[in-house]
């Protein structure tokens, strides 16, 4: 059950305490813990997730009814965040394993409200664990990327800031803060290179070294493309 606004931020400044090297793997600062809590707090988190484990775990564990999380023990980041009593065992459930292997074959059983990525950087887990969440956001869901100042994430940053989905709310040191919009996203088990000019950050994109007529291949639809082959073939072409 989510604490209540006074308890919560007791919690929050207990963990906020916490020493950086906390544990091996990297901490959140106490600035990025209080904007998580100010754009949670707004909202009602039934269900959460998370890639990675730390600070953020045992916040989220009292912000959170239900908050689950994919992760790897680096540094102690699983085995530190349940020995301390800031965490609220009954709301975390751990998903133990590389995030490229454990979330392509979780079921979400509910729709998010918020979810933070903060696992693997080097490319394409990023854009991997992005994949494998973003669906389940709901409309109003809160969405934090953190460590955008690594290239392999800061792609995904730009390509959010972009993207109609989301607003950005703000960003603090290197975190980003993102809203779920009520707009549809493209069907994510759909043909993507198909629709691809409809997402933001390939409007805004402007490639170098090609023709606009070399790019058509992309753009026509399948039987338009099937139509002129079989054009050049009766010519000879």
């Amino acid at each position: 059950m989510p604490a209540d606004e006074t308890t919560l931020r007791a919690i929050l400044a207990e963990i906020a305490a916490l020493p950086a090297d906390w544990h091996g793997a990297g901490s959140l600062a106490p600035p990025v813990l209080e904007a998580i809590v100010r754009h949670c707090s707004r909202i009602r988190v039934e269900h959460s997730a998370e890639t990675g484990s730390g600070r953020s775990t045992l916040l989220f564990s009292h912000l959170s009814a239900h908050h689950e999380v994919f992760a790897l023990d680096d540094g102690g980041s699983i085995t530190r965040v349940l020995e301390s009593p800031l965490l609220d065992r009954a709301s975390v459930h751990y998903v133990n394993g590389p995030t490229q292997l454990t979330l392509p074959a979780h079921r979400f059983a509910h729709t998010l409200q918020a979810a933070l990525i903060d696992g693997p950087h080097q490319y394409p887990c990023p854009d991997l664990e992005y994949f494998y969440i973003h669906r389940h956001l709901g409309t109003g869901a809160i969405f934090v990327l953190d460590d955008i100042d690594i290239p392999t994430v800061h792609n995904l940053f730009a390509f959010l800031k972009a993207d109609e989905m989301f607003r950005l709310l703000e960003v603090v040191g290197a975190t980003a803060f993102f809203e779920r919009t009520a707009a549809p996203h493209l069907d994510p088990d759909g043909d993507y290179r198909d629709r691809w000019w409809m997402q933001g950050y390939n409007k805004r994109k402007r490639l170098t070294g090609y023709s606009p007529t070399s790019l058509l291949k992309w753009v026509l639809p399948s039987r338009v493309k099937s139509a002129v082959r079989g054009f050049l073939r009766r010519r000879g072409i």
